[in-house]
């Protein structure tokens, strides 16, 4: 069977950011797994680059929007070269092959009667001349009050509405609000479909379960006809049979996951047509990798296009969580919001690549790039665990004369050790668990340090020089085992150790049946040297620049306020009445009339899940806390809280209100006691 994945289509209107390389790099990791496994796997992205945004740019430069699509895809391919993304194509919604499929899913929609016509008011800004697309339409959400929310996402709750609900709307072209004409448009029915997406979203393995429950939402306050058409001028594609109407950019960007296999079959001749993975009896595997903010279009409206035009719907979606840099949301204000060439400028990306991995577990929950943890765990993790395990291993080793005999009682067990290890890393990689899997490498590595420390053979190396060699030689096998661990997070690093060892990488597909020992003994070694240096902190601390035109004001001092009295003392005997369990979130819905409460259910370990309200609604979305391990006060008696009983509380830092973090019982079972 062969495996169809595929990145979200980064918008072709800006650069690439280190949010866009969560995704990018996650979805990389999986596929060179699938790779060293001996899968069949074809991993394809493009720009997507319709809509009024890019015309506007375009215009701004004094380009037509072609070449300034042209000019950000170079940008975008460059920099995913450069982080080691190893796209097998990359190509733009703008392209004949979109079109033809566009029109081609569209024509069937229509034929099937899923397309209505709708006569409907729509925003037009009287100084720019022209109707308003979504994003170019602001105000309050008319869900959370959050200001300054585009008209038809909001970034703070992730609610989905139409312009015309937004409160105090204004134009972003003009500043200027928004009349309101009458256009006639086209529409998807998406009604029609709701018992084949409830179908769709009840599959296991289609997607996260907790928000799958969270979609739930859409079909009880019933689904909505989805607005496929949009009114000239406007850069995308013109609808057959329609005067003065394009496609909507959100039906033809995810249509570009098609036209972009199309290309590539047509490029490589390793495929008849894209048919051969979206034909709805076609023998393939269709994974996509998202962002939860994008969840909506690609779990409940994709599919039913999918489905009405007879093709094959995705396998499965996997859905990642946001990016914040120093524990904030990216800001251009703060400068923390951090392209990847101005990264690639003054980092290795092998840096970056193994950070991430090591932050990102399976499920939807936001990591942060922290600067300190960042310096620090590459650092102690990769440069002075990994990194300077194989350095002073075959550094030492160049010193004498080359691998000696394997011996069984000296090294046997610690790779026997390492190599039972390797099936649990291959199926946390592909599972995206890839925080599981750098533990279990990191893991290995400390093994063979601990192996080499009490051997000491840098201090045996002239009083028992073949032993030392042996001993050294034992602690190669790890090392040449790393090529094949290492080569899905940090490919270049796992090629100089091969190229170290003058072996070839391993693969996994080769682990799968390996047993000691991995090394051909009698073979030389290559030369060498330290495979990566450390990061030193003034280094980082330049990715941090804020913008020139900024101007920071500094209040007046405020008098001190005297400082709150003491808590009063307790007896140890009541602290040890409280029971702290690690628990992990499943779900979790705001609770109707209370802004500050959210509905969670917690897995405890216990079977079946609790019912847990927290106040931590100002802080967190739903979303937000769905898959996060959390420390929870599991012994409280129940208490009724708006008419929901809440078995316990979840436990949080901070001073109140907005200011909570969830305190991270870290990577452990749920009901493991927190100590």
């Amino acid at each position: 069977m062969k495996t169809l994945v595929t990145c979200a289509l980064p918008y072709a209107n800006g650069p690439i950011h280190l949010g866009h390389m969560v995704e990018h790099i996650q979805t990389d990791i999986f596929v060179r797994y699938l790779r060293s496994k001996g899968d069949q796997v074809v991993f394809l992205c493009a720009d997507d680059t319709h809509g009024t945004a890019i015309e506007i740019s375009a215009q701004k430069q004094g380009v037509t929007p072609e070449q300034f699509i042209e000019g950000v895809s170079v940008d975008h391919q460059a920099v995913f070269r450069d982080f080691q993304v190893s796209f097998d194509h990359y190509s733009s919604t703008n392209s004949e092959e979109n079109r033809q499929y566009a029109e081609l899913i569209y024509g069937r929609a229509k034929d099937a009667g899923f397309i209505g016509t709708k006569d409907i008011e729509q925003a037009f800004d009287e100084t720019a001349n022209r109707f308003l697309a979504d994003r170019f339409i602001k105000g309050e959400c008319p869900n959370c009050g959050a200001r300054d929310q585009y008209g038809d996402a909001c970034e703070k709750c992730n609610a989905t509405y139409g312009p015309k609900e937004l409160k105090n709307p204004y134009s972003v072209l003009s500043g200027k609000t928004p009349v309101w004409k009458g256009s006639r448009h086209l529409f998807f029915q998406l009604p029609k479909h709701e018992a084949f997406l409830k179908a769709q979203l009840a599959k296991p393995e289609f997607m996260h379960p907790g928000l799958a429950a969270q979609l739930q939402q859409f079909f009880e306050k019933g689904l909505a006809d989805w607005d496929i058409s949009r009114d000239g001028p406007y850069f995308g594609f013109a609808i057959p049979g329609e005067t003065n109407k394009f496609f909507y950019v959100w039906l033809d960007a995810p249509i570009g996951y098609i036209s972009t296999a199309e290309q590539w079959a047509k490029k490589t001749g390793l495929a008849k047509s894209a048919l051969d993975f979206w034909a709805k009896d076609a023998d393939s595997k269709i994974v996509h990798v998202i962002g939860k903010d994008i969840v909506y279009f690609h779990c409940l409206f994709w599919p039913a296009v999918l489905e009405v035009a007879q093709l094959k719907v995705p396998d499965h979606v996997h859905i990642h969580g946001h990016l914040t840099v120093n524990g904030e949301k990216m800001s251009k204000s703060r400068g923390t919001f951090i392209n990847a060439r101005p990264y690639l400028d003054v980092l290795d990306p092998n840096y970056l690549r193994f950070y991430y991995a090591s932050l990102l577990g399976s499920g939807p929950e936001d990591l942060d790039f922290s600067l300190t943890e960042f310096r620090q765990r590459v650092n102690a993790e990769l440069v002075n665990n990994l990194g300077n395990l194989a350095n002073r291993t075959l550094s030492l080793l160049a010193k004498g004369s080359g691998l000696a005999a394997p011996n069984e009682a000296i090294g046997g067990q610690l790779v026997r050790d390492a190599l039972a290890k390797v099936k649990d890393i291959g199926e946390a990689f592909e599972r995206f668990d890839h925080r599981a899997a750098i533990k279990a490498i990191l893991e290995i590595g400390y093994s063979a340090n601990q192996f080499l420390a009490k051997a000491e053979p840098w201090k045996t190396m002239k009083t028992d020089p073949e032993g030392a060699r042996s001993v050294l030689s034992e602690a190669a096998e790890v090392v040449y085992l790393l090529t094949a661990l290492l080569d899905p997070v940090v490919p270049q690093l796992a090629e100089k150790l091969a190229a170290q060892l003058n072996r070839p990488r391993l693969t996994f597909q080769q682990l799968a049946t390996a047993q000691y020992p991995l090394l051909d003994r009698t073979a030389p070694i290559g030369e060498p040297a330290p495979i990566i240096n450390r990061i030193e902190e003034a280094v980082v601390a330049t990715l941090i620049v804020a913008p020139k035109e900024a101007v920071v004001e500094v209040p007046a001092a405020a008098p001190a306020k005297p400082p709150a009295p003491p808590a009063p003392e307790i007896e140890f005997g009541d602290f040890v009445k409280v029971a702290l369990i690690a628990g992990k979130v499943l779900a979790a819905e705001k609770v109707a009339k209370a802004d500050k409460l959210l509905k969670l259910s917690v897995d405890l370990g216990e079977g079946a899940p609790r019912t847990i309200v927290s106040g931590i609604a100002e802080a967190y979305a739903p979303e937000q806390v769905v898959g996060k391990n959390v420390v929870v006060v599991a012994n409280l008696k129940p208490r009724p809280l708006k008419g929901i009983e809440s078995r316990g509380m979840i436990l949080t830092a901070g001073s109140g209100g907005k200011d909570l973090v969830l305190l991270d019982a870290g990577d452990v079972a749920p009901g493991t006691p927190v100590k």
